[in-house]
Order: structure tokens, then C-alpha cells, then sequence
């Protein structure tokens, strides 16, 4: 059974993740320009900080060394301290009147990769970038797949040897073989594509549409979860792109799960509320809100930035 986080509510949540040590939920309000954690036990009723950024976070990572990387509208930043200064590490390389930073993570390695969203959604303009400060490197952003109109979706294989991106208004999960030493990606392929949304379609009656690929993560066994935008689910996929699971949400909009809690069991999903009909979201009020449950499958723990 779902568990509704108290005082969780956003306009757009994204970008969870469980950090281990402290025991708390992180996650991003993207229009709302805020940074979201708890404190104190998750299942006991814990509270929730929020830190404001100075444009909209797209997606946060930890960092080994403490504190925290983060993907703004401009750029991507390091944060030591919860309401500290922000440093910028690399500057966005697109215009920013267009483009932001939407949905990343790190890769086992310590590196941060970042994807964009083009807010006009007329192109797929849209880019993964990888940015990579281990061991005194300068940061930089460099681009690692592209041809997307909003980069989502992002996750790596539990041997690292295959990355994970969806771009969501397409309908579609890519896969690469990935060499992660050398940060290579090859073989290009569909991971999988779903159906578009019906003409007609009336989120007032929600009916007929599985959503579109959103965010994403992978568990120990490999398996790909998928936050099913309006389609009020997250499905599952083996490695071979089988679904072999739906669980549905009790809001319309999923935007991205994350395994957390001490044994990884416990799944966190984001959702979103902005723009949503009245109607559905009095029907749904954990809209906005971040959802939980206990499922039979453990998560892999997060990676931290190096730097």
C-alpha cells in the first residue's frame, strides 16, 4: 500500500534519491526552485527542509567529499553545505532562454551526467552530458548522446556495461553498450517504445494511455523502472526490455522512482501536479506529493560525485 510523505508536496518533484548515511530523501522541485530532504525516520513520520536555488534544479546528486552537485538552468554547481554557497563548476554550452538542465545522476565511477529539456518541445535538440572532475580534471561538459526533445530516463546496468535514456514526448527508452573506463557508449538501440497519447485523450477520464516514459532507475537484479507520466504508473522491464510489472500510482503524473530505506526495499516515487485539471487532482490528492511502498525487489545504492 501507498504511503503519501507528509509535507511533501511540489509543483513538479524530480530527481530522488536515498542517501544513505544520513538516512534521508533528497528530490527537486523544478518549478518551484527548490531542493527537497528529510529528517528523522522515513517511516515514522520524518520532516521535510527545503532550500530555495536561484532557477529551476533539474536533477542533485551527493558528492563523496560532502555536500552536493547540482544541475541548475545554467549550469551544473557544487554545493558544500544544505543552504550554503553555490560554486559553478561548467557553465551550460545552449541558450538558457530555451534550454534547462532536466533529469541525471551519477555513474558508479563518481562522474555527473546531466540531460536538457527544449521547453519548446518543437525539436529534439535535447542533450546527455557528462561531466567528469575526478582526480583534479578540469569540469567540463561533455556530450554523450543527443537527438532527444526531453532527456529523462537516465539510469546504468548493475555491472555498468549498459546505460538507460528515454526521451518522453517520443514515446521511447534507448539503450547503449557502455564501457565505463573508458565512458564509451556503442550500439545504439530501442530499449523500448510505447504507444502515443490518443487523439482526444482527456486526462479527465484517464483511460486508454500507459503515459510516457519519464524517470527512471534500476534495481539489484537489473531491472528498469519506468515512471509512466499520466499513465499513473511505474512499470518495470527486465534487461530484455520484457515488462514484468505495473504498479499504479495513486497520482497521475509519476515523474521518477528511487529504491531507499536501510534494506533498499522501500520504493519513492516523485509525481507532479503543475498544469493538472482541477478534477484530477482532487481525485488524486498525492499529486505533487512523493508516494511510497514497500516492494519485493531492493535497489542499488546511489552513486556519489568524485571530485
Amino acid at each position: 500500500m501507498w504511503i503519501t510523505l507528509a509535507d511533501s508536496l511540489c509543483e513538479l518533484g524530480e530527481s530522488p534519491f536515498w542517501h544513505p548515511q544520513e538516512r534521508s530523501l533528497y528530490w527537486v522541485d523544478i518549478p518551484g526552485r527548490t531542493i527537497l530532504r528529510t529528517r528523522g525516520d522515513i517511516e515514522k513520520g520524518a520532516r521535510v527542509e527545503r532550500w530555495r536555488m536561484p532557477s529551476e534544479p533539474g536533477c542533485i546528486a551527493p558528492a563523496r567529499r560532502g555536500g552536493w552537485v547540482i544541475a541548475l538552468r545554467d549550469g551544473v554547481y557544487r554545493a558544500k553545505e544544505w543552504g550554503g554557497a553555490l560554486s559553478l563548476m561548467a557553465a551550460a554550452d545552449f541558450d538558457t532562454k530555451t534550454m534547462r538542465f532536466n533529469d541525471g545522476k551519477c555513474d558508479p565511477l563518481g562522474r555527473f551526467w546531466a540531460g536538457t529539456i527544449n521547453e519548446a518541445k518543437d525539436r529534439p535538440s535535447a542533450t546527455l552530458y557528462c561531466l567528469d572532475a575526478r582526480q583534479g580534471r578540469t569540469p567540463a561538459l561533455v556530450p554523450m548522446a543527443n537527438e532527444a526533445t526531453t532527456a529523462n530516463g537516465l539510469a546504468f546496468s548493475p555491472d555498468a556495461t549498459q546505460m538507460y535514456w528515454s526521451d518522453t514526448p517520443a514515446h521511447r527508452i534507448r539503450a547503449w553498450d557502455w564501457d565505463v573506463e573508458a565512458n564509451a557508449l556503442s550500439r545504439p538501440r530501442v530499449f523500448k517504445d510505447f504507444a502515443g497519447k490518443p487523439k482526444g485523450w482527456d486526462p479527465e477520464t484517464p483511460r486508454g494511455y500507459a503515459g510516457r516514459p519519464d524517470g527512471a532507475t534500476v534495481d539489484a537484479e537489473g531491472n528498469y523502472w519506468s515512471a509512466m507520466f499520466e499513465g499513473g504508473q511505474v512499470l518495470r522491464f527486465s534487461p530484455s526490455g520484457e515488462q514484468t510489472a505495473a504498479l499504479a500510482v495513486p497520482a497521475q503524473c509519476p515523474t521518477m522512482p528511487c529504491f531507499g530505506g536501510d534494506d533498499l526495499n522501500i520504493l519513492f516515487v516523485t509525481t507532479s501536479r503543475e498544469n493538472r485539471p482541477a478534477t484530477e487532482l482532487e481525485a488524486r490528492p498525492a499529486s505533487g506529493q512523493v508516494v511510497a511502498m514497500k516492494v519485493d525487489a531492493r535497489g542499488l545504492p546511489v552513486d556519489f560525485f568524485d571530485d
